[in-house]
């Protein structure tokens, strides 16, 4: 909704957590809330943001239906549904009144729909990525999105980087060829997806903060034109890909009604981790989302370790270690710089 800075639909899915940072008021206002309440919220987006890469994992190499483009465009319509029906519950509910009620008007959403192409191609990218490698090497496969970022901010915004994110930058890209170098198991398709799922995912980052003001701020309204035109545009990449006429044709999963629970679980997680995100930052600090990020990154790659077997060579190990640590660090500096510019 995106991923993203970490795994979004407001994220890949919460990479593009930034546009959800809150401003240094409302971050004092935080320390105030229950640790019960803050461990909850935490917990909460741990299993979200795992059950999205898991599930996305099994569908994709272990339930034979290697068919992303279906798969994203099927997770979109589930995640339209869901807002429709929260939305709709807000108006009588306070519980579910953060989401506003549905709308659609065209001019706003022929604004939206440069995001929404960006948005298409990262969750694309993603399942597909997931799709060719391991989910220990996901992380790594993934991790350019920093160096993407800074590279896009500074050709698009024309906005310089600090020396202490550059060189949190050129980590995580030794870790990535380190990384890339010691994968057993290793996926010129995976690193390809991977490496343009990253470069999608910095693009999404800063094109949701030109995009909001069309909004009018509100995360929640671009959420609704976002998921619209995303399921519009994906339609008939999913037709012309020839997925949709070899699902038809070929796949036995379709009669499988466990296969569709397990597609739409993985639909509503997938909406889910707006909603771990938005409690998040109302909840939680910056800092706080920062070593979230990195931590569920590290527990993604133990988790995957134990529950697929996967195999890691020492250089793979070391490239992983590398990668998170750039990330984490990365993340770090980006929240001291916006304490000094508070």
């Amino acid at each position: 909704m995106a991923s993203k800075n970490e795994d979004v639909q407001m994220s890949s899915r919460d990479e593009s957590s930034q546009s959800f940072l809150p401003n240094p008021a409302t971050a004092r206002a935080e320390r105030n809330h229950p640790l019960t309440l803050i461990g909850a919220v935490i917990a909460f987006y741990f299993v979200i943001s795992l059950s999205v890469v898991f599930l996305n994992k099994i569908i994709m190499s272990g339930s034979d239906f290697p068919y992303a483009l279906f798969v994203t465009w099927y997770q979109m319509v589930v995640a339209l549904v869901l807002l429709l029906i929260w939305a709709h519950l807000g108006k009588t509910h306070r519980l579910f009144s953060i989401i506003p009620p549905y709308e659609f008007d065209t001019n706003i959403a022929k604004r939206v729909a440069p995001l929404t192409f960006v948005y298409v191609m990262m969750l694309a990218l993603n399942n597909l990525c997931l799709k060719y490698v391991e989910v220990t090497f996901y992380q790594v496969a993934r991790s350019l999105s920093i160096n993407f970022t800074i590279l896009f901010t500074y050709l698009i915004l024309g906005k310089t980087t600090s020396m202490p994110a550059l060189i949190a930058c050129v980590i995580v890209f030794l870790g990535f060829a380190i990384g890339s170098y010691g994968e057993i198991n290793f996926s010129w398709a995976g690193i390809f997806y991977g490496v343009g799922s990253s470069a999608f995912v910095a693009l999404y980052g800063i094109y949701v903060q030109k995009t909001l003001a069309v909004v009018d701020n509100n995360q929640w309204k671009l959420l609704h034109y976002n998921t619209t035109l995303a399921i519009i545009f994906l339609f008939p990449l999913v037709l012309f890909s020839g997925e949709l006429s070899e699902i038809l044709t070929v796949s036995e999963a379709i009669y499988d009604s466990g296969f569709w629970m397990l597609m739409t679980l993985t639909g509503i997680t997938g909406f889910g981790i707006n909603i771990a995100m938005f409690l998040q930052v109302k909840y939680t600090s910056a800092l706080t989302n920062t070593i979230c990020g990195t931590a569920k990154a590290c527990v993604q790659t133990i988790l995957a370790a134990m529950i697929f077997r996967n195999p890691i060579s020492d250089m793979n190990g070391l490239g992983i270690l590398l990668a998170l640590f750039g990330s984490g660090y990365y993340g770090y500096v980006r929240y001291q710089e916006r304490q000094a510019r508070s």
